[in-house]
Formats: structure tokens, sequence, C-alpha cells
């Protein structure tokens, strides 16, 4: 499959209904066919990885086009130049997010721009920070505690942040941090208490929201079983 065929073939799955429906959920539908990252995972699985494939599906613009992009690219072939020139582009809560689960967390370079993004001011460079942050802390097994325990600090820091985008990726990370195991559990809902005492309102939602389910019956009895 070339970039072409691809293109035509999401094109013929374009849904004006579903386009409609994800622009109510805030996302960017500009260059977008309207289909679902169910669609897309099919695709994904038909075409297989294949790095330059998805350089030129990124260099499309197409919303859904982006999406594939990230699904079928290759984590060790990505370069600090990519990810810091397809950051940039995010446009949206949901590429962003599914660029940095599907893709971005698998590189070695992850850790490192999780706190490099975490720092930086435009919205969706933000997002993409705790993204990472979250990605990581539900799909690496093998990470030590140490490596989210030095996240917490950036965590707090910037759960002051009032735009929407952001509060809910700090409090996304926060969470999946603290669903690890019992030990970051406990870190977690420390840092918590600390930014629920901050005078703010974002800081205030993201740590109610974090302890209420890291504290739910149902996280500590799984954590109960957790090995790592």
């Amino acid at each position: 499959m070339d970039v072409y065929y691809i293109l035509k073939k999401l094109k013929s799955l374009s849904n004006e209904k579903n386009k409609e429906g994800m622009a109510r959920f805030g996302i960017n539908t500009q260059k977008a066919f309207g289909i679902s990252v169910a669609e897309l995972r099919k695709l994904a699985a038909q075409i297989g990885k294949k790095h330059n494939l998805a350089l030129k599906l990124w260099d499309t613009g197409y919303h859904e086009a982006r999406i594939l992009a990230s699904m079928i690219d290759e984590p060790g072939l990505v370069s600090e130049k990519q990810m810091e020139a397809w950051v940039k582009d995010f446009n949206s809560w949901d590429l962003c997010d599914q660029c940095c689960m599907n893709l971005f967390s698998h590189s070695k370079l992850a850790y490192k721009k999780a706190i490099e993004w975490s720092s930086k001011d435009k919205e969706f460079v933000k997002r993409a920070g705790f993204a990472l942050m979250a990605s990581m802390a539900s799909k690496s097994k093998k990470a030590k505690d140490f490596a989210f325990i030095r996240l917490l600090p950036i965590i707090k820091r910037e759960s002051r942040d009032e735009r929407n985008y952001v509060r809910k990726a700090v409090n996304w990370a926060l969470r999946q941090i603290g669903k690890r195991n019992v030990n970051l559990n406990r870190k977690a809902l420390k840092t918590a208490e600390e930014i629920l005492q901050l005078d703010s309102t974002s800081a205030k939602w993201i740590a109610t929201d974090a302890i209420r389910e890291l504290e739910s019956e149902d996280v500590l009895k799984r954590l109960a079983g957790k090995k790592y």
C-alpha cells in the first residue's frame, strides 16, 4: 500500500455523522474524515509497520492519516527531530493522545520528552508531556518506581494550569502513576493531598478526582495483586 491508496481508502470510510460527533467532543475536524479509531486499527493491522510510509501519511495533514501514522510507525526509528516536528502539529487532544500512546511512549526518548514537554507553554505540547507520563505508567512494565516518583513534583508544578486539555492530562498522569503499585499509590496520593492545598481551581479538581479514584475499593483491590 502506498500513501495515495491509503488516502483513497480513508476517504471511502468517511462518515459525516461521526465527524459531527468528533466536533462535539472538541476534536479538530478541519481535515478529518470521521473514521473511528477501531477502523483505523484494522487498517493499521493490514498495512503493518512502515516508518517511511508513516512519515508520508503524517505529511498529508489529514487527522486520521496522522493517527494511522502513529499506529504503523516503528518506535526504534523515530528520531528526536521527528518527535519535535510532530508534537508541534498536534491540534487536537485525541491526535496528541493517540500519538503518545501508540508511538512516542515506546520510544527510548519518551521519558526525556515527557519532562521537556511538560514545561512548554503550547497547550497540546504540554498535554503531550503528561500523556506520555500516563502512557508510560500504564505500559512500561519494567520501569522502576523512582522514575515515576521523579515525575510527581512536575505534576504538582503544572497542576495550576487552568486549560482544560492540560489539567485533564495532568490528572491522567497522576492517576496512572498511582495505579501502578501500592508504593506509587501512596506516593501519588501524598502528591494529590499537596496539590489539594494549592490556591487553584484546576489543582483542586485534579487532586479531588485523583484521590477519589486512587482510594477507591476497586483500585486498591487490584493493586493488592500487582507485581510491579
